[in-house]
């Protein structure tokens, strides 16, 4: 377990969260993670929507919202009202970074846009996500990740060639957003230790996916190639797929010379000297029959028989796991890659811990997802309200 007497590495950091769904709280867990102060601003009759978000809830709780939200304090503020504003203000002053993840120009309709607040606060981060960026054409449509995957490029290449385009079974753009986001900020804070001024960060959900299209762009700009849809391989690459095994199926990556006549050895087979697998190229070329060639050898094999001949013969195979599988397994166990965190009503949550793992400063998950308004009278009492004014405010409906 993290050492708790070492300082997180973002400890001292204060970060309002904005943000709602994915994105933006996404790239604010990842600063909590870190040890910096997360403020979440909801609105007190508008909570984030992700408090009900998940595919499965236990005793009605959503089992997203531990996750997402952890490690953050909540305040509730409407900020459509004069005095939600003027509470936000106050509370930009204390802060080093901003995130949001409102449609562009939301924050400069409610008077809290970068020129204000770094009037107020000229050192203040503001990290703004969302779908097509605060610049262009398109920057005041909605984006969500789906729209943002498909014309950022993945969503054309997943799949099997003769369907429709697929998914992931989870929101792939809204996540590498917020990373993007998080590492932007981290850059403007790097850069605000030696101008000692604050900037604006901009993330887009088409851009973010777009860093990770590989030379799509480029092998059809100089040469006429589009990548298409090729379901679990990558064509030309071979052997590595998923394989079936006699209870369950595996990955095996075996594209290298070497790695491929480690494999062949091990099957039994002389295909390291065949002219039709010998050479990448090679492989390349007859990519599907020598697929179903090593899927027969695996079909005759359970999961722990191919892993564990793969593993003797240094051939890198891997199972393909579920959320069982993960829970069971032995080395995520000892990278404690998942960790349990207590819950008021859940008990204890497992979930994904923190990374990447830092040697000497790690990360760590101090509480689950809080409560609406948990620490609302907390915070505003450190900002001069007292308790006879917030029950005012709260009478009014701004907190």
């Amino acid at each position: 377990m993290p050492d708790t007497s070492v300082p997180a590495p973002l400890a001292g950091l204060r970060v309002i969260e904005l943000g709602q769904l994915i994105a933006g709280p996404f790239c604010a867990q990842l600063l909590g993670d870190f040890g910096a102060e997360i403020i979440k601003v909801e609105a007190p009759d508008a909570p984030d929507p992700a408090r009900g978000w998940g595919a499965a809830k236990k005793d009605g709780q959503s089992l997203f919202w531990p996750i997402i939200a952890r490690n953050k304090k909540s305040l509730t503020l409407n900020l459509r009202t004069s005095e939600g504003q003027t509470i936000l203000k106050q509370l930009a002053e204390t802060a080093d970074v901003l995130v949001e993840n409102f449609r562009p120009g939301t924050l400069e309709r409610w008077g809290l846009g970068p020129d204000v607040l770094h009037a107020l606060n000229p050192r203040l981060v503001i990290a703004r996500i969302s779908g097509y960026g605060q610049t262009g054409p398109e920057s005041a449509k909605a984006g969500y990740a789906s729209v943002g995957e498909a014309k950022g490029g993945l969503r054309y290449m997943i799949g099997e060639p003769d369907r429709l385009p697929a998914r992931a079974g989870v929101s792939l753009g809204d996540t590498m957003t917020g990373t993007f986001a998080a590492l932007g900020t981290m850059m403007a804070l790097f850069s605000r230790e030696k101008t000692g001024k604050g900037q604006v960060v901009d993330a887009a959900i088409y851009e973010s996916v777009m860093a990770f299209i590989e030379s799509i762009i480029p092998e059809y700009a100089l040469a006429g190639h589009t990548r298409e849809r090729t379901g679990p391989i990558l064509p030309r690459v071979a052997p590595s797929g998923v394989y079936p095994c006699a209870d369950g199926m595996v990955i095996i990556g075996a594209n290298q010379d070497t790695l491929f006549r480690r494999l062949a050895e091990m099957i039994g087979a002389d295909w390291a000297d065949d002219p039709r697998y010998a050479t990448h190229d090679a492989r390349g070329d007859n990519q599907l029959e020598l697929d179903e060639k090593i899927a027969a050898w695996t079909g005759e094999h359970t999961v722990a028989d191919v892993l564990a001949q793969c593993e003797t013969n240094a051939v890198p195979c891997g199972p393909v796991n579920t959320a069982r599988d993960m829970l069971e397994d032995a080395h995520i166990k000892a990278r404690e890659a998942i960790i349990r965190v207590a819950h008021p009503m859940l008990g204890e949550v497992p979930m994904q811990g923190v990374f990447p793992k830092l040697s000497d400063t790690p990360g760590r998950v101090d509480h689950a997802g809080p409560a609406l308004g948990a620490d609302t009278a907390t915070i505003l009492s450190t900002l001069g309200v007292d308790a006879s004014e917030q029950a005012r405010l709260r009478n009014k409906g701004v907190i």
